[in-house]
């Protein structure tokens, strides 16, 4: 079973302000015309508005389009109500994204009137428990991917089901652009191979489909059409990246690398998370003319933020500063685990490692930025946590979350475990702790000196 919520944030807005419920909704990230719509509602949509529509372009398209900011945290809180509320129904298999996740059927649940009306109490739910605005479409199939793709037939407020003996003329209708996992340039090579359409491709043998995508994955595609349930491989992250579109007052050269600094300590932070180490750096810029600048580095595989934050000022001393920044990003690649990689050896290097792991102990504790490095303080509450509708890594950090093969019970436990633990330390002792490392008589966030 694939559950995709409807345009979840433009959703999720409606739901908590009521006056903007049957009116065109754009979500963006932050407030200005140049910008990005993130998410749109279905009033919108009808116009045209899609995600990626610039703003200015999205209220010519839609007169009284209702533009807000995104608000992460809120979005993050009605995800959680929503696993909460499927889990009352049928235990979370797999979360993919914030507005996307997956559940198997037991051997009850399997017959294809059980497993619709599984799907119908797991909508009510949610309707009852997240909120009624909250709409979704759900996908019944022998596989994953077929689930994801049935899901993706019938929106808002789907529910379409695909069964062994509906494949695979059941998929003729679709364009291969459908399909997930099918891009512009899969699109394009599919085409070069004679492959127009998804009949044609559900006619091609294994060996074809593995030349066409030039390896097992091919093979992979034939098994997936037609209903074989496949176990998914084990995948390794190539990058941890961070962008962030600048607000009016930060479009500066100062303000471009305040901000810079900012994601780079983000990205660090993350990649500790994850128990990666990072051989390169690469930082981007777009202008407010279209121009843009790139420049890459090597790194000797590290992790800690003082190091990185190093790394990216000798980058920007090439950068021109001759026009207004618009957009900056960075982005760690070229990963490895920590566990392949040798300890610092030199007494400075492992020094900064353990400044590195003390703050993330205290940021951990008493939330983010209560202690970083003193080079972007001018930034320190730009660029916040954005989400992407594609995971959301940091919120399953924090929660401790596992993407799959856990309890039900116990992921929403422990999740609800850890908030009560937070919200029930006393102001006396978060100041106490915050005291000895350095803070201010006003308990305000800490900063550590680091030369840029």
């Amino acid at each position: 079973m694939s559950l995709d919520m409807n345009s979840y944030f433009a959703s999720v807005e409606q739901q908590e302000r009521p006056e903007l419920r049957g009116h065109p909704v754009a979500v963006v990230p932050v407030m200005a015309e140049s910008t990005c719509c993130i998410a749109a509602s279905y009033e919108a949509k009808t116009c045209g508005v899609r995600t990626g529509t610039r703003v200015s372009e999205a209220r010519r398209m839609c007169p009284g389009l209702r533009v807000v900011e995104a608000r992460p945290a809120l979005y993050v809180r009605v995800h959680e109500e929503i696993v909460a509320a499927v889990d009352t129904v049928l235990p979370v298999y797999e979360v993919s994204s914030i507005d996307e996740m997956f559940c198997k059927l037991g051997p009850q649940q399997q017959a294809p009137q059980d497993a619709r009306a599984v799907a119908r109490e797991v909508k009510d739910s949610i309707r009852q428990r997240a909120g009624e605005h909250l709409l979704c479409s759900v996908g019944l199939a022998p596989n994953r991917f077929l689930a994801k793709t049935a899901g993706k037939m019938r929106k808002p407020d789907g529910l379409t089901a695909i069964r062994d003996e509906d494949l695979p003329h059941k998929l003729y209708p679709l364009s291969l652009r459908d399909l997930t996992g099918i891009g512009p340039r899969m699109h394009a090579r599919l085409e070069q191979h004679g492959v127009y359409t998804v009949e044609q491709l559900c006619a091609l043998s294994r060996s074809r489909l593995r030349r066409i995508w030039n390896g097992v994955v091919g093979e992979r595609w034939w098994y997936a059409l037609r209903g074989h349930d496949l176990p998914e491989p084990p995948s390794r992250r190539r990058s941890v990246s961070h962008s962030h579109v600048l607000p009016p007052e930060f479009r500066t050269p100062g303000g471009a690398r305040a901000v810079l600094v900012r994601l780079v300590h983000k990205a660090a932070a993350r990649l500790r998370r994850l128990g990666y180490l990072a051989g390169g750096m690469a930082v981007g810029l777009s202008f407010m003319r279209g121009r843009k600048w790139k420049a890459k580095a090597s790194l000797m595989y590290c992790q800690d933020t003082h190091t990185l934050v190093q790394a990216l000022s000798n980058l920007l001393r090439t950068w021109p500063d001759d026009s207004r920044p618009l957009k900056v990003s960075v982005v760690l690649h070229d990963l490895v685990p920590e566990t392949a990689v040798t300890p610092p050896l030199f007494g400075e290097d492992r020094r900064r490692q353990a400044v590195t792991r003390a703050m993330d102990h205290i940021n951990a504790r008493f939330g983010n930025n209560t202690v970083y490095l003193a080079a972007m303080h001018a930034s320190a509450h730009t660029a916040p946590a954005r989400i992407a509708f594609t995971h959301i890594p940091d919120v399953a950090a924090e929660t401790g979350r596992t993407r799959r093969d856990q309890g039900s019970s116990t992921r929403t436990s422990k999740a609800s475990a850890s908030s009560e633990n937070r919200t029930s330390r006393t102001a006396s002792e978060m100041r106490r702790s915050r005291a000895s490392c350095g803070s201010g008589a006003n308990g305000s966030a800490t900063s550590v000196a680091t030369p840029l």
